[in-house]
């Protein structure tokens, strides 16, 4: 039997001894950030987790059992390679994680346990700027000292991301998912993004392109496809007659549909032609197209881009405005179409019809593009796509080539809808989708995919060979 004229764990002892703890982890502990997992979808038949997101922060003074660097056998090695671990253990305060703590996380949705720390939370240590994952909670050790326990000691191991949402606010904190550089790559091309990113590339800032015309006598109208021909691999060279001497020869390109010529298009018209020459076509595949032109005076010679503009997602609408024909001849518009780059520029302008009788040259008009970037997106934020619905966290946008790095990709972004900021407001249209991941240097998913294809051949239909 216990000595009776001694207390032992009375009330006023047990909470000086938590005093002393307190006050003691204050003045030889360093600030963490405690950060409860909240568990945002789990399979429905063995509850495991598929989607976890962490939003919020809370700093808590700790102290540093490994003082003299992280724990011992740190490194291992297994079958996926070298695994460095670096662990650490931290102790904490039961007092204040119940009165200081807990309160916070129980409001906190999709927690489910508030009353301790639990394993597979985050704590980020500032001294090192890093994460840290809980793995084990020991919470008997000193071994009920005056029949309680004090503190907690968490053994926690460095952090290994797996596409989870890490968004609490604070930047020192969220900023861990990539690196400083605005391309989120590294000096060396490796990737300083964590997880699987997307590419999205934008429409920048538009503006409208401009371009002039000039007009000759002689020159080619247009160009009629009599048989559109096929079996063409490869789009043929327009071969254009020769014009008198003094003329200038007319330039075409041929319009595809699929294996055989639909149109074309006449990059010159040319001039002094008194005569309309004949059109081959000069390829080493297809057979079967033929082609016949016409020409006219006060045509349209050649439309000259003086600038390209920017933020085109397609082919703008071309009007010829200002026209002025001769007298006493059948006036005809001119028509033109528009050659849309890939990055979004107007590279050329191909005519269609040369028109007839203009007495002056007419002025170009290029519909304009009022649709382009606006704002600017903000790291961490949420993008949603107007039209697939498709939702990702941005992670990198670079203003100078308009690519936005994204994470955490729920649905299909798809081209020419326009993309929305949550937290900036920024938009813009979506000009390229790019659903490769992006190489972080260290993975080898396509290597080991290339390697595959080389030993099964996926192009045999007949297990039993061809007959």
């Amino acid at each position: 039997m216990l000595n009776p004229f001694f207390q032992q764990g009375s009330s006023s002892e047990q909470n000086l001894i938590q005093d002393l703890i307190n006050e003691q982890l204050r003045m030889y502990g360093v600030e963490v950030y405690y950060m409860p997992r909240e568990y945002v979808n789990e399979n429905t038949i063995i509850k495991e987790v598929i989607e976890s997101q962490f939003g919020n922060a809370s700093p808590i003074e700790a102290y540093l059992e490994n003082y003299e660097g992280y724990a011992d056998n740190t490194t291992l090695l297994t079958k996926f390679g070298i695994q460095s671990t670096q662990e650490i253990n931290l102790v904490i305060s039961q007092d204040r994680f119940e009165f200081y703590l807990e309160p916070l996380i129980k409001n906190t949705s999709n927690t489910k346990l508030s009353t301790r720390p639990k394993e597979g939370d985050l704590i980020y240590f500032p001294l090192g700027d890093r994460l840290f994952e809980i793995k084990f909670v020991e919470h008997e050790k000193p071994f009920y000292q005056l029949q309680k326990n004090y503190t907690y000691t968490l053994k926690c191991e460095l952090f290994r991301y797996s596409d989870e949402v890490i968004d609490t606010g604070i930047d020192e904190i969220d900023d861990n998912l990539v690196g400083n550089s605005l391309s989120g790559e590294t000096e060396d091309g490796i990737s300083s993004v964590l997880g699987g990113i997307q590419t999205l590339t934008l429409v920048g800032v538009a503006s409208t392109a401009t371009a002039i015309s000039g007009i000759v006598d002689g020159g080619i109208r247009s160009i009629t496809i009599g048989k559109q021909g096929a079996y063409f691999a490869t789009t043929p060279r327009v071969a254009i007659s020769s014009a008198p001497s003094g003329g200038i020869t007319g330039v075409g390109t041929a319009v595809m549909n699929h294996s055989s010529v639909s149109a074309i298009q006449l990059i010159n018209a040319g001039a002094g032609y008194t005569v309309a020459p004949e059109i081959e076509f000069v390829t080493s595949t297809g057979v079967g197209a033929s082609a016949s032109s016409t020409i006219g005076d006060g045509v349209i010679g050649i439309i000259t881009v003086t600038s390209g503009g920017s933020g085109y997602t397609t082919a703008p609408a071309i009007t010829f405005t200002n026209e002025v024909f001769l007298t006493g001849v059948t006036a005809v518009s001119a028509a033109a179409t528009a050659v849309v780059s890939a990055a979004g520029t107007i590279t050329a302008i191909y005519i269609t019809n040369s028109g007839l009788g203009y007495s002056v040259a007419p002025t170009i008009s290029i519909s304009n593009n009022s649709v382009g970037l606006t704002g600017t997106f903000e790291f961490n934020e949420v993008i949603t796509g107007s039209v697939s619905g498709a939702t990702a966290r941005v992670r990198t946008f670079n203003s100078a080539t308009n690519v936005l790095q994204i994470a955490n990709v729920t649905g299909t972004f798809q081209v020419n809808e326009t993309i929305t900021g949550e937290s900036s407001g920024a938009t813009a249209p979506l000009r390229i989708v790019n659903t490769d991941l992006i190489d972080d240097g260290f993975t080898d998913n396509t290597n080991i995919e290339s390697e595959a294809d080389s030993i099964l051949d996926f192009s045999e239909r007949n297990p039993f060979g061809i007959p």
